[in-house]
């Protein structure tokens, strides 16, 4: 008998405890869901300063493509669209997920690395802020201004990281891969340069 009082104390307890953890859920998902919007808003603004907002699409494609188009979005000032944001995951000497702006004729407004998986001390500089190439800049701020047009070709195009070239080649493809699919959504759907 002491057996059953005690199962039916435990699922009360249970119930109970389901309960408080539903509402205090209700109050805070919102809170949480703003956040995380917050905070993506924040990271698109990086790579588009111009744009006051972004909206996410889905009917964009990838067709062919080696890596991941992790999310588009439209990135929009005032009601006029501008340009797009695009967040990629792929190979590089391991992985890398960066985030590419660009605006409707194909220019780069900037990239930023979300992460980053290659060798410390090596690939770890391409997401560095403290390594700079020749022309003063870090790895991922030369891309800025660079029409995706004329392709992402290390040692021609840009500056590869010292002693990390097979890093440098594979955010090449990349950043082909995030404009090209970027370029024809834009293209499409906006009025922007196709990229070829």
């Amino acid at each position: 008998m002491n057996m059953i009082k005690l199962g039916l104390v435990l699922a009360a307890y249970a119930v109970a405890s389901c309960f408080c953890l539903a509402i205090v859920n209700n109050i805070t998902a919102p809170v949480i869901l703003q956040h995380q919007s917050d905070k993506v808003g924040a990271t698109l603004k990086v790579v588009f300063s111009d744009a006051d907002s972004f909206v996410p699409v889905t009917d964009f494609s990838n067709e062919g493509g080696t890596a991941t188009i992790d999310a588009l979005y439209i990135a929009k000032k005032g009601d006029k669209v501008t340009g797009a944001v695009t967040q990629i995951t792929g190979a590089t000497y391991d992985k890398a997920t960066i985030l590419v702006g660009q605006d409707l004729k194909g220019t780069v407004t900037g990239v930023q690395f979300l992460e980053l998986s290659d060798s410390p001390g090596f690939g770890q500089k391409a997401k560095d802020p403290n390594y700079k190439t020749s022309s003063g800049k870090t790895f991922y701020e030369q891309f800025t201004g660079k029409k995706a047009a004329e392709g992402f070709k290390v040692g021609d195009t840009f500056e590869a990281v010292s002693g990390a070239t097979i890093t440098s080649k594979g955010v090449a493809v990349l950043l082909t891969e995030a404009t090209s699919t970027a370029g024809s959504y834009l293209a499409e759907k906006h009025g922007g340069t196709k990229i070829k």
